[in-house]
């Protein structure tokens, strides 16, 4: 047993130094070779350290960067001209025929302004005017004159007025003078409660809704539709826009200049109005009370009252009374040669 053991161990070492001298043979058989990269001499293969290995990746040329391109200011849009501010939209005035008697009334187109004792008023002002308050009103029709005494004879059949030129049974026996006849003049000597039988006469016969102005519609108007302007309606001169005492009632009974002149025998103001400063007071729709300080849209005054608002001064008025901001009251049955109306729509 020992033996075959011999035997086995000998078999197998002949044959691995056999393996190896066969190797050897083929080795030297082999032909030198040069490396072309690194420069080494080897036989059979050759890993050569500068040769790329399988799974290395290629390094990659950096990229040539994009020259820069400078930047290109944006266009600037085209200004847009500002367009000016819609002025409001100018209704065009009517014009109205009651029995062969016409009268116009002129559009106001309504916007805000300052109402009371505004900046030009100065010292003038009384203290009924304060305080100077904002007012937005819509737009509105208001007479171009007062109410002749033409119209409201055409209307009611009768002319009241002290200075009617004929004298009249309806203001007693003290009505002796006569003026003359000239029914271009305002009607005057009317209360307010007669003005509202006239008016609704009027729409009786026109078809429309007459009335009377309110106070804030009337300074509005008074003023040209401006925020602020004249003291007096159209002027700070008013001698050119009014009747009053200087050149009226001062010049004596026996003066054809003495009490209220006909209409629109002054200058109009920027509305195309006459006499809103001077010749008659006017009757406007509210009840007398206090300003208050707060901005308002459309007033139409205190809900109730004992005197109804009148405003202009008339033909014996000092300057002071016929300024645009100038407020007074009557009683709602008061009348008096100096007290007329004008309409609005």
């Amino acid at each position: 047993m020992k033996h075959l053991k011999s035997i086995l161990t000998i078999l197998i070492l002949a044959v691995a130094v056999a393996g190896v001298a066969e190797y050897a043979m083929a080795q030297k058989k082999q032909p030198i070779k040069v490396c072309n990269k690194c420069g080494q001499h080897y036989k059979g293969t050759h890993n050569c350290p500068k040769a790329k290995k399988p799974d290395q990746k290629p390094k990659s040329e950096p990229k040539p960067k994009p020259k820069s391109v400078p930047k290109q200011p944006e266009p600037k849009p085209n200004p847009v001209p500002k367009q000016p501010e819609p002025k409001p939209q100018q209704l065009p005035n009517q014009t109205f025929t009651v029995d062969g008697v016409s009268f116009t009334m002129v559009a106001v187109p309504g916007g805000t302004f300052t109402m009371g004792a505004t900046s030009e008023q100065g010292s003038d002002a009384y203290g009924g005017e304060k305080p100077a308050h904002s007012v937005t009103l819509s737009s509105y029709y208001i007479g171009q004159t007062e109410v002749t005494q033409e119209l409201w004879q055409a209307v009611m059949g009768e002319n009241p007025s002290w200075f009617n030129g004929t004298g009249s049974s309806r203001h007693g026996s003290s009505h002796s003078e006569n003026y003359g006849i000239n029914v271009k003049r305002p009607v005057e000597f009317v209360s307010w409660d007669d003005c509202q039988v006239f008016i609704r006469k009027l729409n009786q016969m026109t078809g429309k809704q007459f009335r009377l102005p309110t106070e804030a519609e009337w300074e509005y108007a008074a003023r040209g539709g401006r925020n602020q302007g004249y003291k007096y309606s159209g002027s700070n001169n008013i001698d050119d826009v009014a009747v009053y005492q200087d050149n009226s009632y001062n010049k004596g009974k026996s003066s054809s200049d003495y009490g209220p002149h006909s209409v629109a025998s002054k200058r109009a103001n920027e509305l195309g109005l006459y006499d809103m400063s001077g010749n008659v007071w006017e009757w406007c729709s509210d009840w007398y009370g206090g300003y208050s300080s707060s901005a308002q849209t459309n007033p139409t005054g205190p809900s109730s009252g004992s005197s109804r608002v009148s405003r202009g001064g008339g033909w014996g008025d000092d300057a002071r009374r016929c300024r645009v901001a100038t407020r007074s009251s009557y009683s709602p049955v008061s009348r008096h040669g100096s007290l007329g109306l004008r309409l609005a729509l």
